[in-house]
């Protein structure tokens, strides 16, 4: 809209819109909605109210009803659009007003909802009334809101009465326009007095202004003043800047010396703490400061220059001590590490096998860290923890700080150069440790038997719990070093792979050196405790406590040993606290940080000084070395090898399957030949000892009888080597080395057995040595006789036996026995009996350990040697502690039959000394009835006494009784006895012919003999009566006529039988009862033998006369029969 022209606008009199807008009212502000001007009631001067009249500005109506005009409606029923007839513009006006404001009124009670909840809130009337036309202008005057309305157009538009223009909405269009003038107005007057404030905030504004202006001009002139002095040349402010630079660098000098004053103690304090990532970082600091140049010329600073580079190297020591210490178990924080891996062990060292053996927990440490480890990102330090708690994390921070130090591969050099000699040091102190957990048992150990002890078969023998305490202990603590190499390997390993260092891997390679060294420790302790040649060593060790020699013998000391040692010296005393702790002050305030590296230099002083007990090539041997340590010394080194396969790195050069070849190697190129060379020194020593061929003293505890002292040990050596083999990979070339000795163990036995019945001169006809009671035992018809009687049951012993008699009867009446050809001595019987024994308890116990086997492996030819890797990598070490709770010899099918040739050959060399034996005592009463016939038996008077001969046989006889009653079982006392009496029954009867003249007291005498003889058998074979002997002899006493009766009622009784049991005289079948006919001839010539021989002729004539009728009569019956 545009303005008004100028003589509208002025305040001047005359003009009615003096306050600027069209009304000249004196209160513009007093207008209504409706347009009415609320005046004041009281008039000009007089100030009297006055009512408004019609058509004027006063309240009163228009009445169309007094003017004659038609009726209209109300204005509410209207409908929208309606113009009433006869309207004058002003009463049009109004009437749209109102209109309006309704419509208005309805407008903002829709839209309040929304301007509430869009915040948007009136804050004043005047707010309202300019928001409800723009309200309304936007609802219906839209178009003239664009910027591209034409205000011409909009203008003729209006004017325009035809359909396409505007003049219907003229008057809306002056109504909203009053409308905004009023809602104008009357923001004005609620705003008034900010816009009166605001003129004079104005001048304010504006004076500021022009006072800045004047400060910037006066500051251009003072800038401009300022460079025309500076481009002046003045010497004098040189010299003061350079002072003053001067001054600054000794500020900036001086604050860095006080930093690097206080460096010592933060670093110190960093040290003692364990925080070595902080520790560097302040030494890095300090040496980055002290090494500028301007530092190098204050000379005041060289002291601390030399510490902070000395402490460089002491540092890097220090982590490598500390490295060294938890690797090797020295700190006492890993204490519980390898304690846990040797309780895993506990019960299968004390055997009990119903328990639940201790199993590690499956989430152990180490692979707790291996999971948890990220090396992607440096490590960062946590000051709320002791470090050492946590042997992994402590070994991590040592790494990762000797990288930040810039000194890792130098500490990788040093575990390598000083792995060989720690882990020597680890086992030298094991071996203390378990001397000093068994002090008594390895200071008795030189007083056992030599032989228990190198077969540990002694029940009392504490070598098995020295063995698997040391071998358990020292094991576990090897896994625990390997779990740090590990932990130490993949730490390095991922530093390597985040700084991207590259290189050969040589700062990785740690892990195939331990287990170098660990193969090389492992092959050192199985040859240091299995090797023979050790035993020097181990009784250097033994001599100290009083083995070997007497108290007065001067021992040679051994100068490579100290005499005496620092190591019971009482720490807790005060002087010795005193002056360590003066020593502690001493090393701190010179070189502050070395401190736990003079402790750790003392353990190892320590360590060495123990270490001086040790022989001159290896470790100190706790048990005397023997070949068959190696059932105690095996499954340990087998259970370790299989858990070091956990530990092992996956990206390392070692083949899982090949840890254990160097043991195949060893088992094949070392212990074989040891063993073997073992097993023959054994078994030479066990036959070659003086008493090895004597009664065991403690038999009763393996026999019923009495056994060689010998045989129990090579038993014993037996059984050690059986259950040494159940602890090793089954070869045939081990089970082939016990029977090799056990064909010698025979062989020695065998050359005994001919020592025994050899004689002083060798046999004429045979050309052998032997007794004839041994060759007669050892071959021909009478061994292959007597061999079927042990054999025979009860119905055919007594044919067998009087076979055997009649053989020996023959046999020595062919050739007579002599002293020579028995063996009599009762040492010998008793050996012999010893030899029976134990050739039969050795063949019953070793062929108990006959077992077949499925494994045909045999490392003494090509094929098992090929298969020897497998076999033996793939044998697990629980089956090697109980795997069977019997104790067997594995062997192969070719392999049991040489087997059982050696045992039959036991049983064969047991039945030739038993059959020795049964043919000594038939020897003993041949020969000494032989030589009783031979005596005299014309005595002049009785005899009270029988023959010597027979007192003699009397005495051996009761004597060999013994001894094979003591030696031998009921059984073979039995067979070597039975039959004595018989063989003497007929001994007497059929070598009678030996007699050459006997009379009536010789007869007595020889009567007197055969009772002795029965009595004494009596007590020996049972109740045995030497019938046929004593009648024989009853014939002489009775004469000649007894016996032609005899014969007569013999012959009788055949007769009437039909049946005829007698032969032609002179033969050697017939005979009377069961007398040959030659037996009763021999009597009877025996009864005339002395009257033959007498002097008077008369007295032999008829003596002879009478044996011839005597003999023809017999002849004739016994012819007859």
């Amino acid at each position: 809209m545009s303005r008004a022209p100028q003589q509208f606008r002025t305040g001047g009199s005359g003009n009615p819109y003096a306050n600027g807008y069209h009304d000249s009212s004196p209160n513009r502000y007093d207008d209504d909605l409706n347009g009415n001007r609320q005046r004041s009631r009281s008039g000009g001067s007089g100030g009297g109210s006055r009512e408004r009249r019609q058509g004027a500005y006063g309240g009163g109506s228009f009445d169309a009803a007094d003017h004659g005009a038609s009726v209209e409606p109300p204005i509410r029923s209207r409908p929208r659009g309606y113009v009433p007839q006869n309207e004058s513009p002003r009463r049009r006006a109004e009437r749209e007003e109102r209109e309006w404001a309704e419509q208005q009124q309805q407008r903002g009670s829709r839209d309040r909802g929304r301007r509430n909840s869009s915040g948007r809130q009136a804050t004043g009337q005047g707010a309202r009334r300019i928001e409800d036309v723009l309200q309304y202008i936007r609802q219906d005057w839209d178009f003239m809101t664009d910027e591209k309305c034409v205000p011409v157009q909009v203008a003729l538009q209006l004017m325009d009465p035809s359909s396409l223009g505007r003049a219907h909405q003229y008057d809306q269009f002056q109504t909203t326009h009053k409308q905004l003038q009023k809602a104008l107005r009357t923001i004005v007057n609620e705003h008034y007095q900010g816009f009166n404030s605001s003129i004079g905030t104005f001048h304010q504004v504006q004076a500021a202004i022009q006072s800045s202006q004047e400060r910037i001009q006066t500051l251009k002139d003072s800038l401009a003043a300022a460079k025309l002095n500076l481009s002046t040349a003045k010497p004098e402010l040189k010299s003061l800047a350079t002072s003053s630079q001067s001054y600054d660098d000794m500020l900036r000098i001086l604050t860095q010396i006080e930093r690097l004053q206080l460096l010592p103690e933060k670093l110190e304090a960093r040290i003692s703490e364990k925080m070595f990532l902080s520790a560097i970082e302040i030494l890095h600091d300090g040496l980055h400061l002290i090494r500028r140049p301007e530092m190098d010329t204050i000379g005041a600073l060289s002291d601390l220059r030399v510490y902070l580079a000395n402490q460089e190297n002491s540092l890097t020591e220090i982590l490598i001590e500390e490295l060294h210490s938890h690797l090797y178990l020295k700190s006492p924080y890993c204490q519980d590490r390898w304690k846990s891996f040797a309780l895993a062990e506990s019960n299968v060292v004390k055997g009990e096998e119903n328990q639940e053996p201790f199993v590690v927990p499956a989430a152990k440490p180490l692979g707790s860290f291996l999971m948890n480890l990220d090396t992607s990102t440096p490590m960062s330090e946590d000051a709320s923890q002791n470090p050492e708690a946590d042997t992994f994390y402590y070994i991590r921070l040592l790494v990762e700080s000797l990288h930040k130090l810039g000194h890792l591969d130098l500490a990788v050099d040093s575990i390598e150069q000083r792995l060989p000699v720690e882990l020597f040091r680890v086992v030298e102190k094991t071996n203390h440790e378990i001397a000093q957990r068994h002090p008594d048992t390895i200071k008795g150990s030189g007083h056992r038997p030599k032989e228990q002890a190198r077969l540990g078969l002694d029940e009392s023998d504490a070598r098995p719990r020295i063995i698997s305490d040391l071998l358990w202990t020292l094991y576990a603590k090897f896994e625990a070093i390997a779990e740090g190499h590990r932990a130490l390997h993949d730490v390095i390993a991922g530093i390597v792979k985040r700084e991207s260092l590259g290189g050969d891997g040589s700062l990785t390679r740690g892990f195939n050196e331990l287990w170098k060294l660990y193969q090389s420790e492992i092959r050192t302790l199985l040859h240091d405790y299995l090797a023979t040649d050790g035993e020097d060593a181990f009784r250097s060790g033994q001599t100290q406590h009083g083995g070997g020699g007497g108290p007065f013998q001067r021992h040679q000391r051994d100068k490579n040993k100290k005499m005496f040692k620092l190591s019971d010296i009482d720490h807790q005393s005060v002087e010795m606290s005193t002056e360590q702790e003066d020593l502690e002050f001493i090393l701190k305030s010179s070189v502050p940080g070395l401190i736990s590296d003079s402790r750790t230099k003392a353990v190892v002083n320590q360590e060495n000084s123990q270490s001086q007990d040790s022989s001159g090539t290896g470790h100190r041997l706790l048990v005397e070395p023997s070949v068959f340590n190696m059932g105690l010394l095996l499954p340990p080194s087998l259970s370790f090898i299989q858990r070091l396969k956990e530990v092992v790195p996956p990206g390392s050069d070692l083949v899982m399957n090949t840890l254990t070849s160097f043991l195949d190697d060893f088992l094949v190129n070392v212990f074989h030949p040891q063993l073997d060379e073992t097993l023959v020194e054994l078994s030479t020593q066990i036959t070659s000892e003086v008493d090895a061929f004597q009664q065991d003293p403690h038999w009763t505890k393996l026999a019923r009888k009495p056994i060689l002292k010998g045989a129990s040990g090579f038993f014993d050596l037996i059984l050690a080597f059986c259950k040494m083999l159940d602890t090793i990979p089954h070869d045939q070339a081990f089970s082939q080395l016990i029977i090799t000795q056990m064909v010698t163990y025979r062989d020695r036995c065998l050359e005994w057995f001919k020592a025994l019945v050899s004689g002083v001169q060798a046999n004429a006809e045979s050309g052998s040595r032997l007794r004839r009671v041994a060759a007669l035992a050892s071959s021909g018809e009478i061994h292959d006789t007597i061999a079927l009687l042990r054999r025979a049951g009860d119905a055919d012993r007594p044919k067998i036996l009087d076979k055997e008699i009649g053989l020996l009867i023959a046999d020595t009446n062919q050739t007579p026995l002599v002293p020579s050809d028995l063996i009599s001595n009762r040492r010998t019987i008793t050996s012999l009996c010893l030899l029976y024994t134990s050739m039969e308890w050795l063949a019953t116990k070793v062929g108990q350990l006959r077992h077949i086997t499925s494994n045909p492996v045999d490392s003494s030819h090509a094929d098992g040697r090929s298969r020897r890797g497998r076999r033996w990598t793939l044998l697990a070490p629980s089956r090697l502690r109980n795997e069977r709770s019997s104790v067997y010899l594995p062997m192969t099918q070719d392999t049991v039959s040489i087997f059982d040739d050696v045992v039959q050959s036991y049983e064969e060399l047991a039945t030739t000394a038993l059959l020795t034996l049964h043919v000594e005592g038939r020897g003993q009463v041949i020969h000494h009835i032989n030589k009783s016939l031979q005596s005299n038996y014309v005595l002049e008077q009785a005899a009270n006494d029988p023959d010597p001969y027979i007192l003699t046989l009397n005495a051996g006889l009761v004597n060999f009784d013994e001894d094979i009653t003591t030696h031998l079982r009921t059984r073979e006392h039995s067979f070597i006895t039975s039959g004595l009496g018989l063989l003497l029954d007929k001994m007497i009867v059929s070598n009678s012919s030996a007699i050459k003249r006997m009379n009536t007291s010789g007869c007595a005498r020889m009567q007197l003999n055969i009772l002795v003889l029965q009595q004494n058998l009596k007590n020996i074979e049972g109740d045995i009566v030497l019938a046929r002997s004593a009648r024989y002899f009853d014939f002489f006493a009775d004469g000649p006529e007894a016996v032609i009766a005899n014969a007569k009622e013999t012959a009788s009784e055949k007769a009437q039988a039909g049946s005829s049991d007698g032969t032609a005289p002179g033969g050697s079948g017939g005979g009377s009862g069961n007398f040959t006919y030659e037996e009763l001839r021999l009597i009877i010539e025996l009864y005339y033998s002395d009257a033959l021989l007498s002097e008077r002729r008369e007295v032999a004539m008829q003596a002879k006369r009478e044996l011839g009728d005597r003999l023809l009569s017999l002849s004739e019956y016994l012819w007859q029969s």
